[in-house]
């Protein structure tokens, strides 16, 4: 993280005392020199796997931060590609990285499209959402798609209890509560809670019927199931 590149550690103290969206604003030059943005080997499997599920006409990248999932979609649909987010900063790098994409601010709550899609994906969004956020993004997304269309992400499977990463994520996930109950504004950024079998049940509440596809290059975990599945949502006609 700490590359030349990179933000400096005052940088990310500053984000983190921020709002959602201002905090993005200010990091934006410097977020694909960081480990938040999604890496090449999560990308380019979805595709892969995309591409055998479509074909798709128009995409749109949900919360799509500085269009790492624009790539994607310019490999997987014919049409236009569209990315949205509400942090200007991070459009703008967008837009310099994926000129023919549109890049459109919105929030990801109230999107500012009518059923013009043939596909949605997200890559590491699910984190600025509450659980009880959910139930709306998901409606948000199935009424944007056309009948048929499909709302993909990857999702890791979870850390195992006692692991290393088990107790980052928890330790993480304890000091955004603890900046949250003494700072305001509030930044969201909770990863633990997005759980597949809470996930499935609102997709399906929302519209969709779910299936599950294991992204194989990606590995296996020590009981042979997959390390990530790609959740592919099909919005029922």
């Amino acid at each position: 993280m700490f590359t030349p590149q990179g933000p400096t550690l005052r940088e990310l103290a500053v984000q983190a005392l921020s709002s959602v969206e201002r905090g993005y604003d200010l990091l934006a030059p410097k977020f694909d020199h960081t480990p938040f943005r999604t890496p090449d080997i999560v990308l380019d499997p979805v595709a892969r796997a995309l591409r055998e599920f479509g074909p798709y006409e128009s995409g749109l990248d949900l919360c799509c931060g500085t269009g790492a999932g624009l790539g994607v979609l310019r490999e997987v649909c014919a049409g236009r590609a569209v990315g949205v987010d509400f942090s200007a900063g991070m459009l703008e790098v967008a837009r310099d990285g994926e000129p023919t994409a549109s890049c459109v601010r919105g929030d990801a709550l109230a999107l500012p499209f009518g059923p013009v899609f043939d596909l949605v994906v997200s890559f590491g969004a699910f984190g600025h959402f509450l659980p009880g956020q959910y139930p709306g993004l998901f409606t948000q997304v199935c009424q944007v798609l056309r009948p048929g269309g499909q709302f993909a992400f990857p999702l890791p499977a979870p850390a195992r209890p006692g692991s290393r990463g088990y107790w980052a994520m928890l330790g993480f996930d304890g000091v955004m509560r603890l900046r949250n109950a003494v700072w305001r504004p509030p930044f969201v950024m909770y990863y633990r809670p997005f759980r597949l079998s809470d996930v499935r049940r609102e997709l399906d509440r929302a519209g969709f019927d779910v299936a599950l596809r294991a992204l194989s290059e990606l590995g296996e975990r020590p009981d042979g199931s997959p390390r990530c599945r790609l959740v592919v949502a099909t919005r029922r006609s």
